[in-house]
């Protein structure tokens, strides 16, 4: 078949399921956003991709203000229409699209109806409740009206798709009842391209090139939104600055790794280490020069938001330290697997008693790193998350 993939975000093991779809015989163009400033996986064409597979990226005029409200709002339109652009050029069978903002979205559906293209909305966030739940936040007065329209926009487009993919059951409270019972709701937890991430030995060049190979190093690696709580982060640094053997490394980019620009130079925290995102060739490096790996997610957005980076973790051998709420997806895949510790976002002592408890025991650091890895190779397999997927397209 002819498949459009679009993922608003160029990440890793979206571009992996487009590469496994064209290797199996179909035709896959894979899109995405290029002025958006998130961490990327391997966007380009690799020595063995079939000649099925083809990427495009989408640019805007300006870069994507994931924080402006109504910036946004044109941004996405300008987007929407770029994308149908290449529907119309390339004029697929069935399109899948993840991660698209929401107006956005709305173009691909509705040129997907008018051309009688089957759409498959891939579901990584409860969009329209976290937006919601953030313009509360932002905007007290007139929040609670606009999280409504967006709640109920993002239910129209779900309800307009021909299937829906959720990477959690915690989403299916939120679907059409109409589409659960007709079977057109599957869940497909998310994971990361394991073959794409070797394990490295901690000495290596990016570490030696950044002093931490010799250092005891935690480190985080992704977005810092709204989602997100930097200053559990900023408070760690703070306990261990006199810790000369520690260092603490955040790569990120946007708001939250200004406030730590900011924080780090008030503070005088020589063992902050604040990087820009890194080429996704370099992760497995990266990774490997961290002892500890972190993940923080605010407690308002366990239900509507699963952070992907933890699945990236625990390919890479390393105990975890997360901060996110217990009934997240990724607190449950940690805790059950005992792949890491995980503490409550809302209270930073905790956080850095737990971090200090793995600081502290080589042997517990390495019976999760293990654990980790095992939950990876067991779970990871990308021909078999693939048959899920083709099973939906055939369907």
């Amino acid at each position: 078949m002819k498949i459009l993939i679009h993922d608003h975000a160029g990440h890793p093991f979206e571009i992996q399921l487009s590469r496994a779809l064209a290797k199996r015989g179909h035709q896959v163009l894979h899109t995405f956003c290029s002025s958006v400033q998130t961490p990327r996986g391997i966007l380009t064409k690799k020595g063995d991709d079939p000649d099925t597979f083809d990427i495009l990226p989408i640019g805007l005029s300006e870069e994507f203000n994931k924080y402006g409200l109504f910036s946004r709002w044109k941004q996405e339109k300008e987007l929407g229409q770029a994308i149908v652009k290449a529907v119309l050029h390339y004029s697929p069978d069935v399109i899948i699209s993840a991660n698209n903002p929401l107006r956005s979205q709305a173009y691909l559906c509705e040129i997907s109806r008018n051309k009688r293209i089957k759409f498959v909305f891939w579901v990584q966030d409860a969009l329209g409740v976290g937006i919601g739940k953030a313009l509360r936040k932002k905007l007290p007065i007139i929040g609670g009206g606009l999280g409504f329209f967006f709640k109920h926009f993002e239910r129209s487009l779900w309800k307009k798709s021909d299937e829906i993919v959720l990477i959690t059951e915690d989403f299916l409270p939120y679907m059409p009842s109409k589409l659960v019972k007709a079977n057109r709701v599957s869940v497909i937890e998310n994971w990361a391209p394991l073959d794409e991430l070797p394990l490295m030995p901690k000495s290596n060049t990016w570490s030696r090139e950044h002093g931490l190979d010799e250092k005891f190093c935690l480190l985080y690696s992704g977005t810092l939104g709204m989602k997100h709580n930097p200053d559990l982060l900023l408070r760690l640094a703070i306990h261990l600055r006199e810790r000369k053997d520690i260092q603490m490394v955040v790569i990120s980019e946007g708001p939250g790794a200004e406030f730590l620009k900011e924080k780090k130079a008030y503070h005088g925290l020589d063992n902050l280490t604040l990087l820009p995102f890194q080429p996704f060739e370099m992760l497995p490096s990266v990774l490997a020069s961290a002892d500890i790996l972190l993940a923080i997610l605010e407690s308002d957005a366990g239900v509507f938001a699963v952070p992907s980076k933890v699945l990236t973790y625990l390919c890479t051998k390393r105990a975890l330290l997360l901060a996110v709420p217990q009934e997240n997806l990724a607190a449950r895949i940690v805790e059950s697997n005992r792949a890491g510790i995980v503490v409550p976002p809302s209270d930073s002592t905790v956080y850095i008693n737990a971090a200090m408890k793995l600081i502290n025991d080589e042997h517990l650091r390495v019976s999760l790193a293990e654990n980790g890895l095992a939950y990876a190779h067991k779970t990871f397999d990308i021909n078999k998350i693939t048959d899920k997927f083709e099973k939906i397209i055939q369907r």
